[in-house]
């Protein structure tokens, strides 16, 4: 192996540098970068300076090994992944029927159950078998029978490990669409993975009260954490996006809106040089600004006749309805801010708030502003889709008025790209 291979990545990177792209106060970042340090200082060196260097070395490795772990754990702890696991007494459970409703309504189903594996149902009377149902969308004494052909049954599996499964009864006669169902699995997945990590997480903390472990079972943990918490990463973006997909199925006229206004966001973003953290969340809450709509009903949603008040009522609190199911999702709680105010206009005269100006949310202006031209590019029951030059000229004509005039602007020299 030459000088210049053992200095360099495939892509000419030095390992012994750190990438510009690392994020700041990333403790995966800097894991990977110890890693990369213990890979050279033991591929590299005579077997007997190894042994001399370790002697020395090897107590310091353990503890900065501990403290790499102890703040992993603390970053991607139950209260960073989703608020519905580790319980340990049966009135804990209570939220699995919330989510069993919410999945309902969502779907359009008949009901929903939730079932966790024994060992991840805590505090909940165990039966024979190896499934304890811990959430339910109808009341306890409506029977659940698990006969029903009819049933749609997703596990919750993540490799080869299983920690429950969820139930869907659809509506007689009514087939669940297929954005639906790819929702259900990405949310039994992102469940596994959560209740995983959770279960390893505890398993770490066991391990570092043990001072007769050796730093060769701490890399094999901190290989094992980093790892999960990569998939999990994977799986939130597919939620997200899954996510968004159901809420445009729920309208004839809205197909792929909701991409459609996130893209456009990210150009915004890119075109403004934002960092890649906001740049990710203006992302998400473009794909989720119409979240409150996947919990109407769908014939209220294409409704075309007059709607009755209560109708009303539904369709304007929407937007808090969102709000309520992000807030239950804690990966996603720095998007809620952007959802929230992305109906504020620049003048003052929008909802909820009645923000003008810079004291709306930047994010919120930039999704306020994609979402309106992607709407004036679609078609809609009472209009055709415009042209992109007719979708400028009224976004331009209310500029200053409803959006933020710098935003404007730059919409309007991505555009001419």
């Amino acid at each position: 192996m030459t000088k210049e291979n053992v200095n360099k990545t495939e892509d000419g990177v030095s390992l012994f540098a750190r990438s510009t792209e690392f994020l700041d106060n990333d403790p995966l970042e800097e894991i990977f970068a110890l890693n990369l340090g213990d890979f050279l200082t033991e591929h590299l060196i005579s077997d007997d300076l190894a042994a001399k260097i370790k002697k020395h070395d090897s107590a310091d490795k353990a503890e900065s090994l501990k403290k790499q772990l102890r703040e992993l754990i603390s970053i991607y702890s139950i209260n960073n992944t989703l608020s519905v696991l580790g319980f340990t007494n049966k009135e804990d459970y209570i939220i699995y029927n919330s989510i069993a409703k919410t999945i309902v309504q969502m779907i359009d189903a008949k009901a929903c159950h939730i079932f966790l594996a024994s060992e991840f149902a805590k505090g909940m009377e165990q039966g024979e078998s190896n499934l304890v149902l811990v959430g339910s969308s109808v009341s306890a004494d409506e029977v659940l029978n698990l006969d029903n052909p009819a049933l749609i049954s997703i596990p919750m599996h993540y490799g080869s490990e299983n920690t429950g499964m969820i139930m869907i009864e659809p509506v007689e006669g009514k087939k669940i669409s297929e954005e639906f169902i790819k929702l259900i699995n990405v949310t039994a997945r992102l469940f596994a993975i959560s209740m995983l990590l959770l279960k390893l997480t505890n398993e770490t903390s066991k391990a570092l009260d043990d001072e007769e472990i050796t730093s060769h079972e701490l890399q094999h943990y901190r290989a094992e954490l980093t790892a999960l918490i990569g998939d999990l990463g994977s799986e939130q973006q597919n939620f997200v996006e899954m996510l968004a997909k159901a809420v445009d199925a729920k309208s004839e006229y809205h197909n792929n809106h909701s991409q459609n206004v996130a893209n456009l966001t990210k150009d915004i973003c890119i075109y403004l040089g934002l960092n890649e953290k906001t740049k990710d969340l203006i992302y998400y809450a473009g794909l989720l600004q119409n979240i409150g709509k996947i919990t109407i009903p769908e014939e209220l949603f294409n409704k075309k006749g007059k709607l009755s008040q209560e109708d009303w009522d539904k369709l304007q609190n929407h937007p808090n309805i969102g709000v309520s199911l992000l807030m239950s999702i804690n990966f996603l709680s720095e998007v809620i801010p952007y959802i929230h105010y992305h109906k504020e206009r620049w003048d003052g005269k929008g909802e909820p708030e009645g923000l003008s100006g810079y004291s709306i949310p930047f994010g919120s202006r930039i999704i306020a502003i994609a979402d309106a031209y992607c709407a004036l590019r679609e078609d809609r029951p009472y209009r055709k889709a415009l042209s992109k030059n007719e979708a400028l000229n009224i976004i331009r004509e209310e500029s200053g008025i409803k959006w933020d005039p710098a935003l404007v602007d730059a919409l309007g020299i991505i555009l001419a790209d």
